[in-house]
């Protein structure tokens, strides 16, 4: 039988990269998707590809940091499908690649507002359905840079760091009523968060692969991980081979917070 057979997940940022691998993966697995994004487009790409592989998936465009959206997108979701189950906080942008003291304020705002707020917002929102239905799961993507410290990523890390802790707060507070809370890290994955590569010239969007590829070379398993990777977590911490998993934060990182970077891999 299929992990997810009969649920109803939301997936958060689905539009693209990891958010659309967990989607696609959960229509496999038998579940009822509402694939979320600003991003009307891919979204309903997304949404597509669920269907045309026979599973059952809907797109509804929400911005993640305004929380009347968001709570009108989940109070629909469950409104459609009569519960919910799952909800994967994915959605995220990154950073501008400055310090601190470089970063204009109304960009970290913007970090923290989509990368922190917008799970809280969909936990918050989603939590009186899970009630409904007896239980259920929340799953944030947070990132090791929310585990360990890296140049230039301020609001970044700051964002994944408070939802690794949330992740963990949550938890304590909702597990007795069977709402499990856990949190995903993966590391180097090969996406481009928020088209970043793709609003740059040729060069210097190769130049950006290639810096992140060798960054993680340095790693125990030296290579980017593919998003279907991580989708595979996604499935497992919501399904009941995980019924005793809460407040679990599951680095999937190829090794990249086990290794003290000297510059190099040493075999």
């Amino acid at each position: 039988m299929a992990a997810l057979a009969g649920k109803v997940a939301i997936v958060t940022g689905g539009a693209s990269g990891i958010g659309r691998a967990i989607a696609l993966r959960y229509g496999r697995e038998g579940a009822i998707v509402t694939v979320a994004d600003w991003n009307t487009a891919g979204g309903e790409e997304t949404a597509a590809m669920i269907r045309e592989a026979t599973g059952r998936a809907t797109f509804a465009q929400c911005d993640v940091s305004d929380p009347e959206q968001v709570q009108a997108m989940i109070d629909r979701a469950a409104a459609d499908a009569g519960r919910l189950d799952i909800i994967v906080n994915n959605a995220g942008v990154g950073g501008t690649g400055q310090a601190a003291a470089d970063m204009p304020v109304d960009a970290f705002q913007r970090v923290i507002n989509i990368n922190l707020l917008g799970p809280y917002y969909g936990a918050k929102f989603a939590i009186p359905h899970l009630r409904k239905a007896g239980g259920g799961s929340i799953i944030n993507i947070a990132s090791t840079y929310g585990l360990i410290g890296a140049p230039n990523t301020p609001a970044y890390a700051a964002a994944k760091g408070g939802l690794v802790m949330l992740t963990k707060q949550m938890a304590v507070d909702y597990s007795r009523e069977n709402i499990r809370v856990n949190a995903i890290c993966p590391g180097f994955v090969d996406t481009d968060l928020g088209g970043r590569r793709a609003r740059m010239s040729p060069e210097d969007a190769a130049a950006a692969l290639a810096q992140r590829e060798a960054r993680a070379a340095i790693q125990p398993l030296p290579r980017q991980a593919q998003p279907d990777e991580i989708s595979g977590a996604a499935v497992f911490l919501a399904s009941d081979d995980a019924s005793f998993i809460v407040g679990a934060i599951l680095t999937v990182d190829g090794g990249q917070t086990i290794l003290h970077n000297w510059g190099e891999y040493h075999q």
